[in-house]
């Protein structure tokens, strides 16, 4: 297997993976949040919930963020190797 199939294969991965985390984000929030904040007299039992609710979307955001930067840097990354590789095969010698 040539090296250019694995970088390309774990880069693929990694998008699968961020993608993954995005499906996860958007099941999680369909089925978790509210669109209610419980701040009234008696409503005080529901604010330690959606305080845990709001870390774990975002910690989730923050590694999507993270994810997705590094898929897109990574690929930038092949991209610009590829185009060099194929300069330098292609460039006139003297």
């Amino acid at each position: 297997m040539s090296m250019n199939v694995l970088v390309v294969t774990l880069w693929a991965a990694l998008g699968f993976a961020t993608i993954a985390l995005a499906v996860y984000r958007r099941f999680f929030s369909v089925h978790s949040e509210t669109d209610v904040l419980h701040l009234g007299a008696g409503e005080e039992v529901e604010i330690p919930g959606q305080v845990r609710l709001a870390r774990k979307m975002d910690n989730i955001d923050r590694w999507g963020k993270m994810m997705t930067v590094l898929t897109i840097v990574v690929g930038l990354a092949i991209g610009a190797a590829y185009l060099y590789q194929a300069f330098m095969e292609n460039r006139i010698r003297p």
